[in-house]
């Protein structure tokens, strides 16, 4: 007998091919077949007319390292069809974490990834902190490249010795010992930024003819953009293994419609070439991250600590101005987009509550200040803490990029405290709502495609993605029409609606769209 037979259903396998109905056995966590089974006994029977049943949702890029080890964590995940997500994004992981600069590097990966009680010396100690109790959902690590260099070499610019080198490899390789599902680069952020191509080359040494996915948050996705991606491809030249270009984008109104298109053809060209070359986007024409990073990277050496000082002292104040007013060479957000189309969040001290969600225009307007003065002391007084929501995109160029047949689909998720992007809650609602069935930027088994099998294959998550027998029983049930972005950019958390069933390892986390407690994820 099986646990569950799921009946009459329109299937999408995730291999983009089109719907076919039949039904769907599932016993002891896995499929156990596929097809017309009419009469097959099942402790539970679920009618599956006028459904889809889909593989689970896998987000590729999400930044839950703490998140998904609080209680309640996982709801906002489910509701979205989520039943696999991969942390440790942009070179920033939480873990492996140890060695002499452990604080400084904690401090600056909390806007991002965010802080637990306990530190993680090792991949592996974070693994086991993540299987003590079942997940609502089942999640994997990446390493972050960032992570690795700051443990080795603090947050200093300059060129790295021989000695941080050896540390930085012997870090990599326990990493992916213990499970590690590929690597990540934030080459915009501290102490990567600090590379030249030649050196970040060394620093992947050991990942040459690996097979090893490398995820990279490109140097520049600005103006700079075109030249940031030759970069990765000579990277992925010179190491042969895989290269996946995380949250593909043109940021700014003057590189609009110009270097997305360009660099489509150059990744066609590149994978016709033999490169092994992909990427990804979000739905969406704006994304998030730490607030500092509108500053010149220069700035950012030493850590958050070395950053708070500089911002207080009038010199160097007036020096970042002075290149911001007029830096091409780096992602100078503020010429690209303007403070009023930047959004400050994740405001802790109580006189800025205020100004939660407001544009920095804002701020300084209400303020009778400066825009740059008013930026630099909020950044100042919150020790670098805030986070952004800004917006740089085109919707033509999203669009564009959803279509890339080599293209995936990501959140990029982080979880602050205030106001988040409403990603986190509506990434892939959005684009079932929104891209296809508003828009048909893409057809639904399109989309599935890119959100089950093609991430599962990329990362060698075996039995994720697909139906079939055997596969892990990861599943959603749902009507296409009634899935629903509630999620807004001032009301942001909504937990998404549509879902009918969501299995995560064949027991169900949502029935008939009530979440039910069961928690059967696990680490990967």
């Amino acid at each position: 007998m099986f646990d569950y037979l799921i009946r009459d259903v329109r299937i999408l396998d995730g291999s983009g091919g089109p719907a076919f109905s039949g039904s769907a056995a599932l016993f002891g966590g896995k499929i156990a077949a596929v097809g017309d089974l009419p009469a097959a006994e099942a402790a539970c029977v679920i009618d599956g007319r006028g459904r889809f049943l889909t593989p689970g949702f896998i987000d590729i890029h999400r930044h839950a390292d703490a998140a998904l080890l609080r209680p309640g964590f996982g709801q906002a995940e489910l509701a979205q069809g989520l039943t696999t997500i991969v942390n440790g994004n942009c070179g920033l992981s939480l873990a492996p974490v140890s060695g002499p600069h452990r604080e400084a590097v904690l401090e600056y990966l909390a806007p991002i990834v965010g802080r637990t009680e306990t530190d993680f010396p090792s991949l592996a100690d974070y693994r086991r902190r993540a299987n003590e109790a079942p997940l609502p959902l089942n999640a994997g690590m990446l390493a972050g490249m960032g992570t690795l260099r700051a443990c080795a070499a603090d947050f200093r610019d300059g060129a790295l010795t021989e000695g941080e080198y050896h540390l930085i490899h012997a870090a990599l390789e326990e990493a992916l010992s213990d499970g590690a599902l590929g690597v990540s680069l934030g080459l915009g952020y501290a102490p990567e930024c600090f590379y030249t191509t030649e050196e970040l080359i060394r620093a992947l040494a050991p990942l040459r003819r690996s097979g090893r996915v490398i995820t990279v948050h490109m140097r520049q996705e600005g103006d700079g953009v075109v030249e940031a991606l030759e970069e990765m491809l000579a990277v992925a030249r010179a190491l042969e293994t895989p290269v996946e270009i995380s949250h593909l984008k043109a940021i700014g109104p003057r590189n609009w419609r110009k270097a997305v298109p360009r660099m489509l053809q150059m990744i066609a060209g590149a994978r016709a070439e033999g490169l092994d070359v992909t990427c990804d986007t979000y739905p969406y024409p704006a994304g998030s991250t730490q607030l500092l990073h509108v500053l010149p990277p220069e700035f950012q050496a030493g850590g958050v600590e070395a950053l708070t000082a500089a911002l207080r002292d009038p010199e160097r104040r007036r020096r970042m101005r002075r290149r911001m007013e007029t830096g091409t060479d780096f992602e100078n957000i503020v010429s690209l987009v303007g403070f009023d189309n930047i959004h400050a969040i994740s405001l802790r001290l109580p006189e800025h509550a205020e100004f939660e969600g407001r544009t920095l225009a804002d701020i300084a307007a209400h303020q009778g200040r400066d825009p740059y003065d008013a930026l630099f002391d909020l950044l100042a007084a919150e020790r670098c803490g805030p986070a952004m929501i800004d917006f740089f995109a085109h919707q033509a160029d999203v669009e564009d990029i959803l279509q890339a047949p080599f293209s995936g689909v990501i959140s990029d998720a982080t979880y602050p405290q205030g106001l988040p992007h409403p990603r986190v809650y509506g990434a892939f609602p959005r684009l079932l709502e929104t891209c296809v069935r508003h828009r048909g930027v893409l057809t639904l088994a399109e989309a599935v495609r890119k959100i089950t099998r093609q991430p599962a294959e990329r990362f060698g998550l075996t039995g994720k993605g697909r139906i079939e027998a055997g596969a892990d029983a990861d599943l959603c049930l749902f009507a296409p029409e009634n899935i629903h972005e509630t999620a807004a950019w001032q009301s942001p958390r909504q937990l998404a609606e549509g879902m009918d069933y969501v299995f995560v390892n064949g027991v169900p986390a949502i029935r008939e769209g009530v979440f039910t407690g069961l928690n059967a994820g696990r680490h990967l």
